[in-house]
């Protein structure tokens, strides 16, 4: 065998041992990121005020005044949900949303993100505007401040502005009667106890 027949195969073998280790340890990472539970994802947020911002209407829709986070501090517990019309997670979930507020009656309050003013307003007629008001996070900052990994998100806040709970990704029956609405009795009952110390 010639010298240049094995510097030929030792310089081929040079390159598999790292592909090797590189394909190894991309389907290490493809496997970690896929057996994850983004809904269990902790928030640092939990228990501290909503961060402070403030929001105007969505444009040109007419029931909408706005919201900020001092609307999130009045002493009633509401329910914050981050959405976008782009979003196939928000069109899904959204029926459960109406239902919410036509079922329990709760406070809730829409944060529309990095959406064209057009394509929410129709979104709404579309599939009904169950939001007490709405606030539109154009630049998607008052989004980063609360940490959202990604809409839709929700939020259970007490009636002192404190973030009780966060939900990630869409909400569904079975995680509105074992997550949601059991978060939003725990936060009336604190609001309650704060009131009276």
């Amino acid at each position: 065998m010639t010298s240049d027949v094995r510097q030929a195969r030792r310089s081929r073998g040079g390159y598999v041992l790292p592909l090797i280790v590189v394909t190894l340890m991309s389907v290490f990472f493809l496997v970690a990121l896929r057996s994850g539970d983004p809904s269990r994802l902790p928030s640092p947020l939990i228990g501290k005020p909503v961060p402070q911002f403030s929001l105007g209407p969505i444009e040109g829709l007419e029931a909408g005044s706005g919201v900020s986070s001092a609307d999130l501090a009045n002493g009633e517990v509401t329910i914050v949900n981050m959405w976008a019309s782009w979003c196939g997670p928000c069109i899904q979930e959204h029926p459960q949303l109406v239902a919410l507020k036509q079922q329990h009656n709760v406070r809730l309050i829409g944060i529309n993100y990095k959406d064209e003013p057009g394509a929410a307003r129709r979104f709404l007629a579309r599939h009904g505007n169950p939001f007490d008001s709405i606030g539109a996070d154009t630049t998607g900052r008052v989004a980063i401040d609360w940490g959202v990994y990604g809409v839709p998100e929700t939020y259970v806040v007490d009636g002192n502005g404190r973030i009780a709970v966060k939900f990630i990704g869409p909400l569904s029956a079975s995680a509105i009667e074992s997550q949601i609405l059991p978060a939003i009795a725990k936060a009336k009952n604190a609001s309650v106890r704060d009131a009276q110390s």
